[in-house]
């Protein structure tokens, strides 16, 4: 009797535990029941450290590495630019070989390559670090969203993509504020955090289920790889695929324009200090964690399309906030909007994208968006950072960092709209697999 009371307080305690995720999340809270999409939820914990933990001491590191804050915003495109050509590859292997292998391999070449950053006052041995690093990325960010899509489908993986997403914000939350921290002791303290992902690759190479659909006769899959690849590129080649895909890279800009430059506000325009700039980035995250934990039931009430039209707007509304922002508070209220418009924007992408695809051309075409995802995280460092210097001159330094800011917030918009509506014309020809079916 006395071992069957803490019995059913645990029991008890697990009922509350799930009642309040359903009034979190809906109907589909139960996904968390899954043991390898816990697995999943551990991975997404490390995921997005690549950028979090560097965002918040851009303007710490011109020093140590004798470059200018702009040039070390290219250790953010540095992590980013391997994606645009290693993703699709990572997406092809984890079709053909498995999720594990390539997410477990990514996990620790993304921790090591991270630790090696600590080890160098070399500009240029950090971009070449940070490149490796986003080789390890491609095995993980695009692995998870693929095996979140094989483990659930319709609003349940609309949800499961927005609990995932909720464990980045989480991450996103810890992170950079620590990185903020630990920069004032020494430059290459926020560096030890990439350690973290060493033993999640462990668990995941040790505990994670292979889908038993996938592998097979490797003789069967020399065959077949062409004719998957030509399927993969006629799929993105429809209208409402294509605009999709296109649109996954307007919520990455919008993000890694913030990332790139709430540092260089909060720190240089406003006089704060770079753990402010990590808490900016921290709100912006708790924002980012609560807001997908929405995602769910707001496509089984809109669709996809309206919310992930206004998300791109409140996003943008974010950013030009923090571009005129008078104080550091103000720059800080400024993160909520930009948490929950990028967060909300790019999972409803993400889980569109998973939608559109059979299983056995999933990974490739979630890759595929990935890739184009990458193309405008690594284009936003680079191209923001050349119009800040050609304006410099005529506006000063500050004028030209809000001006682009400014600019970024409207293309966003303008060009996440038009291609919205582009991908809704697209829907009408029948041509491509509704994302939206089975969200009622």
């Amino acid at each position: 009797m006395t071992g069957t009371v803490p019995l059913l307080r645990a029991r008890r305690r697990a009922v509350d535990v799930s009642l309040s995720l359903r009034s979190l999340v809906g109907a589909d809270a139960d996904v968390l029941a899954d043991r390898d999409f816990r697995l999943l939820l551990l991975a997404s914990l490390i995921s997005p450290m690549g950028a979090s933990v560097v965002s918040p001491i851009v303007e710490s590191l011109a020093g140590p590495y004798g470059v200018s804050a702009t040039e070390v915003a290219l250790l953010l495109s540095a992590f980013t630019a391997p994606g645009i050509v290693c993703i699709p590859l990572s997406g092809v292997l984890a079709d053909r070989y498995g999720r594990k292998p390539v997410l477990a391999g990514g996990l620790a070449l993304f921790g090591l390559a991270g630790l090696g950053l600590a080890l160098t006052t070399d500009f240029r041995v950090a971009l070449a670090l940070r490149l490796l690093q986003g080789v390890g990325y491609t095995g993980i960010g695009p692995i998870l969203i693929t095996a979140t899509g094989d483990l659930f489908s319709g609003a349940r993986e609309s949800a499961a993509q927005g609990v995932r997403f909720t464990a980045v914000g989480a991450s996103l939350t810890v992170f950079p504020f620590l990185s903020g921290v630990l920069v004032a002791f020494a430059w290459q303290f926020p560096f030890l955090l990439y350690a973290a992902a060493l033993p999640v690759a462990v668990v995941v190479a040790v505990r994670f289920t292979e889908p038993a659909d996938l592998g097979g006769d490797s003789d069967t899959d020399d065959d077949d790889a062409s004719g998957g690849v030509r399927a993969l590129l006629a799929l993105a080649r429809q209208p409402r695929v294509a605009a999709t895909l296109l649109g996954r890279a307007a919520p990455g800009f919008l993000w890694f324009a913030f990332l790139t430059y709430n540092s260089i506000v909060v720190v240089r325009l406003l006089g704060g200090t770079p753990g402010a700039a990590g808490a900016l980035v921290a709100v912006a995250s708790v924002t980012s964690a609560v807001a997908t934990t929405q995602v769910g039931r707001l496509t089984a009430r809109f669709g996809r399309t309206l919310p992930t039209f206004a998300s791109l707007v409140v996003g943008a509304v974010g950013l030009a906030g923090l571009a005129l922002a008078p104080s550091v508070p103000a720059a800080l209220a400024a993160g909520i909007p930009v948490g929950a418009g990028f967060s909300v924007a790019l999972t409803l992408y993400r889980s569109a994208i998973t939608g559109l695809a059979s299983d056995d051309l999933r990974g490739g075409l979630v890759s595929l968006g990935e890739s184009i995802g990458r193309v405008g995280s690594t284009g936003a460092p680079i191209a923001m950072g050349a119009v800040v210097t050609l304006l410099t001159a005529p506006l000063g330094y500050a004028g030209a960092v809000r001006a682009v800011s400014l600019v970024v917030a409207a293309g966003v918009v303008v060009v996440g709209g038009v291609l919205l509506v582009v991908g809704e014309q697209g829907a009408g020809t029948g041509a491509a697999t509704d994302a939206t079916a089975g969200d009622d």
